[in-house]
């Protein structure tokens, strides 16, 4: 049988790294992004193997008719990926409550409303739900405070949904560090200093490859025994102490 998944924010970084690498993996996979779909998706389009709704996953209706359509065309849904966010980085004198907002219903209303309406399909299917956190859930930087928020409270919904939907749905969640996901051209315009791979203990900055192919192993069949929990993808970076020279 044919496994079939859902991601969000699957037009860019992470999410589209994800979509690609399910897609290589013989897999169907319905996406939703407020951006359009980037042309190495839209071959997947055409053959049938991927339902793309241009939409906004914190808005209940765009998140209804995309799981409709999974349902309607494939009849089964094996996990899902809430990986849709963005951040607002300003003063929080000057954060605007819309603003404040817009990024809780991206990054977070949206885990919510994916988790309420796959539950059903992905019962039936022992499925699996993966949450795009963050470091940030529990280090940060000046004025991340909207986005920081988000991905603490993804962090508490991850262990909430585990033992809410268990034993027929697992649900874990993984906090990326620093994923370089700028565009090749972006890459090319302002290369990666040798400093920005060295301040990390393995020697590199993260590419969404590292997340994503965490993500097959917790969809496979090796990870049966683990829900619940927090896996940090970093670098080390982390776990190192940093003092002011």
């Amino acid at each position: 049988m044919i496994k079939t998944y859902i991601v969000t924010g699957a037009s860019s970084g992470i999410g589209h790294q994800i979509t690609l690498d399910l897609l290589k993996a013989g897999s169907q996979v319905g996406v939703i992004d407020v951006k359009s779909l980037p042309d190495d998706l839209k071959s997947a389009e055409s053959e049938g193997r991927l339902i793309f709704h241009d939409g906004d996953c914190s808005n209940e209706s765009d998140v209804k008719a995309l799981v409709r359509k999974v349902r309607e065309r494939w009849q089964r849904l094996d996990g899902l990926v809430n990986n849709a966010g963005f951040m607002i980085r300003k003063p929080i004198k000057d954060l605007s409550l819309e603003e404040w907002q817009k990024v809780l219903g991206t990054n977070l209303t949206s885990v919510f409303l994916f988790a309420r309406e796959t539950q059903t399909l992905l019962s039936k299917h022992k499925g699996s739900i993966i949450n795009i956190c963050s470091t940030r859930a529990t280090q940060s930087e000046a004025n991340t405070e909207s986005y920081s928020a988000t991905k603490g409270a993804i962090l508490a919904l991850t262990h909430s949904l585990a033992i809410s939907l268990g034993p027929d749905i697992r649900v874990n969640c993984i906090s990326p560090g620093w994923i370089d996901v700028r565009s090749e051209a972006e890459k090319k315009k302002e290369p990666l200093k040798r400093s920005d791979h060295e301040q990390h203990p393995v020697g590199r900055v993260g590419q969404p490859g590292d997340i994503s192919s965490f993500v097959q192993f917790l969809f496979g069949d090796h990870s049966g025994f683990i829900t619940g929990q927090e896996f940090v993808i970093d670098g080390g970076m982390s776990k190192k102490m940093i003092y002011e020279e």
